[in-house]
């Protein structure tokens, strides 16, 4: 059996070493914890990362774990150039809410709301790992649906679709 430091040691190198979100359950069972001590434990890090001075943070993402830059260091980490152009335009983002309040739904019912193409715009979404096909809709010609992606939540920093403003 790890001792907490350990296991929090060792939870900041899956974390870390992932570089995508560790889902609960496989944290879990990785270190033989039972989810009550492994939630303490996080909430236990989450305020530690959040109390000193670090560039990183560890941040709750559907149901499971991401390690991420704080975003005060954006700027920064941007300076090195090896962080992809997460540059949205408005109409990306117009379609990305509409997404994510909506999901899963048709390109046409997109278009529908939105009142112009969103060919362009879907693809780029969905070439950031933003948005993903979410299966077929029921009804002729069988169009694809669309939703939001982890990468979303982590982008804009929500744990859960639960997170989003009411509108």
């Amino acid at each position: 059996m790890l001792m907490r430091d350990e296991i929090k040691a060792a939870i900041e190198a899956l974390l870390f070493i992932s570089g995508e979100r560790v889902g609960r359950e496989e944290l879990m069972e990785v270190l033989s914890l039972a989810e009550e001590d492994l939630i303490q434990i996080m909430r236990e890090m989450i305020v530690e990362y959040n109390q000193v001075h670090r560039g990183i943070q560890i941040l709750t993402l559907d149901g499971g774990y991401i390690m991420g830059t704080k975003p005060e260091y954006t700027q920064v980490v941007s300076r090195l150039g090896k962080n992809p152009n997460r540059r949205l335009s408005p109409a990306a983002l117009e379609t990305l809410a509409i997404i994510a309040y909506r999901q899963p739904l048709s390109k046409a019912e997109i278009e529908q709301i939105r009142g112009v193409k969103t060919d362009r715009v879907i693809a780029t979404l969905m070439e950031k790992g933003i948005i993903k096909e979410m299966g077929k809709k029921e009804a002729p010609g069988r169009p694809n649906l669309y939703g939001t992606t982890h990468e979303f939540l982590k982008l804009f920093a929500l744990s859960s679709l639960d997170d989003l403003p009411i509108v």
